[in-house]
């Protein structure tokens, strides 16, 4: 058995691996600004599930964490993790191995492992939620890069221009890292509604552009398919440098399918290799990917196996 953990900025989710079945065992407040009370939290949660003695503990996480130096160096929204080696130190708290991953990997494990996936080589895991993230799994394991930074295609200078009303206009968006011009800026929920602003001067929810779209709006669909021109450019790249043959997309927006086909069609039009097939699709496995991707890292890195959810997919 294994502990495994969702820890976000609102909320911790926990659950239970054996053999091959994640139980989902409830969850707590992320104590985010206290790092005694975010060690008791997950104590608590594991002794009230009457975990054995020594079994390991996974965590994903949303942030940085750095495989090689072990310690969390980006977590805006649980600060009290940040400057912590978390496998030395909450494995010394709670006397377990402890295994750690940022939540876009754990999503994309899971995806590769459990979901949509599940049978293909090379899988990129794509976020379009709050911001743009992604994660990169090669042989059903977790690519971690230089400083725990991997498949971050949401970051970097490279959006362009779209089409406006009246010409092309600039995508190049000031972004929360620092740069201009990365896609976390107008790719995720937040960047879509700063991209309508910008092409309409209309101040919308995300939501109601996609409402707008939907029955054929003008304006909102000129921001949707400028949305779609910014996104697939590099995401087609991403295809062309890593090779993977599906890329399983979580987030918000993910939860429109209209969506995921306009974005998916552009950008097997723009790759190298000729698929009739849908290339970028929706996720399966819904808001229980971060707990199941814990879950197989642990049993990767602590037992030599891969849990999975139960055959109907539930927990």
């Amino acid at each position: 058995m294994l502990c495994c953990l969702d820890v976000g900025g609102s909320f911790i989710k926990f659950g239970t691996a054996e053999g091959a079945e994640v139980t989902y065992r409830g969850k707590v407040a992320t104590p985010a600004r206290d790092w005694d009370a975010f060690v008791c939290a997950v104590a608590t949660l594991i002794a009230a599930a009457e975990v054995p003695a020594g079994a390991p503990v996974a965590l994903s996480i949303a942030g940085i964490f750095d495989p090689d130096s072990g310690y969390a160096t980006t977590v805006a929204n649980i600060p009290c993790l940040e400057g912590h080696r978390l496998p030395v130190e909450l494995g010394a708290a709670l006397g377990r191995p402890v295994s750690v991953a940022n939540d876009a990997d754990c999503f994309a494990l899971a995806e590769a492992v459990a979901g949509a996936g599940r049978g293909h080589r090379i899988v990129f895991g794509a976020i379009l939620g709050t911001g743009v993230g992604g994660g990169l799994i090669v042989d059903g394991r977790m690519v971690r890069g230089a400083g725990g930074i991997t498949g971050e295609w949401g970051h970097g200078p490279v959006a362009g221009m779209v089409a406006g009303a009246d010409g092309p206009v600039s995508a190049r968006l000031g972004c929360g890292c620092g740069q201009v011009g990365c896609l976390d800026a107008v790719g995720g929920a937040r960047g879509l509604e700063r991209l309508h602003e910008v092409l309409s001067g209309e101040r919308l929810a995300s939501q109601q552009i996609v409402e707008r779209w939907k029955v054929g709006e003008v304006v909102a669909t000129r921001t949707i398919h400028g949305w779609r021109d910014v996104l697939a450019d590099p995401l087609a790249l991403v295809v062309n440098v890593v090779g993977a043959s599906i890329i399983p997309v979580g987030g918000g927006l993910s939860g429109e399918p209209g969506l995921i086909t306009l974005l998916d069609e552009a950008v097997r039009m723009r790759i190298l290799r000729r698929l009739a097939a849908p290339l970028v699709v929706p996720a399966t496995l819904g808001g229980d990917a971060g707990l199941i991707g814990a879950a197989v890292l642990g049993a990767q890195e602590w037992q030599g196996a891969s849990p999975v959810a139960g055959s109907d997919g539930q927990f």
